[in-house]
């Protein structure tokens, strides 16, 4: 009998956590299968995707930067969800050799927050560092959950076409993602009752990249800063928040989260959520 197994692509690979994390869950339940990391440049990809199709012990893929959004065309078919976002980050074989896109990410960044998410707020706002496939799956999944988004990108203007094709009504606001770097003396006003978040949807700070430059004056009190970099997973605008007072969430979180949805895609069984947290300390030791 042939063993199943799904990877993960990307470019760079070596840094990813999700083979520790579907490996851990794989012999957790005592299943037959395997998860490894994959390095696909992007002039491979299609190649890539041509070899596994005819592979039926390939169960898919997690997909990670930079082809989040070139993938999309290379898919024999979207879910809504992805279809929506535009960007894919778990492609599933099918029995006949077909390839469909799903993004999970947009649930798994919200999973961490689905606590504070099932109050009810007067306000929400979120402000949103990057405008790449991550981000457009984090604009559209804050945009289901009534946040006011002020979307930070180089290019302003990709930050307004992306808002509008994401996330529906006029309050939305894309700026420089300079505009975060200096102090602001802005005068936030009472927010009780308001939700606030502050999201690194960018690689800036993950290791290899420049680290991200945002001044802890621009968030409102009560903030809750967010990063979806994992590797370092503790960044250093983690820390400069939890300095400044602020509670966090790292990108780990996120990334069981969304790992959730692929694992069952993968191997037909819900990985077991109660060993999450032996699960972060063996990833983290």
């Amino acid at each position: 009998m042939n063993v199943p197994y799904a990877e993960v692509i990307g470019d760079p690979i070596a840094q990813s956590k999700s083979p520790a994390i579907h490996t851990f869950w794989l012999k957790k339940l005592g299943l037959e299968g395997h998860y490894s990391p994959c390095l696909v440049e992007l002039a491979g990809l299609e190649a890539y995707l041509a070899e596994r199709r005819s592979d039926p012990d390939w169960r898919g893929c997690n997909v990670t930067m930079p082809h989040k959004l070139a993938i999309v065309p290379m898919l024999d078919r979207l879910d809504p969800l992805a279809a929506k976002i535009g960007a894919v980050n778990t492609v599933v074989r099918e029995n006949d050799g077909t390839l469909t896109g799903y993004n999970t990410d947009a649930p798994g960044f919200l999973e961490p927050l689905r606590d504070e998410l099932a109050k009810t707020h007067l306000f929400r706002m979120a402000r949103v560092l990057g405008t790449g496939g991550a981000a457009r799956a984090i604009v559209a999944a804050l945009a289901q959950e009534h946040f006011v988004i002020v979307l930070a990108g180089r290019d302003p203007g990709k930050a307004r076409a992306m808002l509008d094709e994401l996330a529906s009504g006029k309050d939305h606001h894309a700026i420089d993602l300079a505009h975060f770097v200096h102090p602001t003396d802005f005068a936030f006003d009472q927010r009780e009752g308001c939700m606030d978040l502050i999201v690194n949807a960018s690689p800036l700070g993950m290791t290899g990249q420049p680290p991200l430059a945002f001044d802890f004056s621009h968030a409102p009190p009560g903030s809750v800063v967010y990063d979806i970099v994992t590797s370092p997973l503790d960044t250093q605008f983690l820390k400069e928040a939890r300095e400044a007072g602020f509670s966090t969430v790292d990108g780990l979180s996120m990334l069981i989260g969304q790992a959730d949805s692929a694992f069952e895609h993968f191997f037909g069984r819900k990985p077991p959520r109660e060993d999450d947290q032996t699960l972060r300390d063996l990833i983290l030791s």
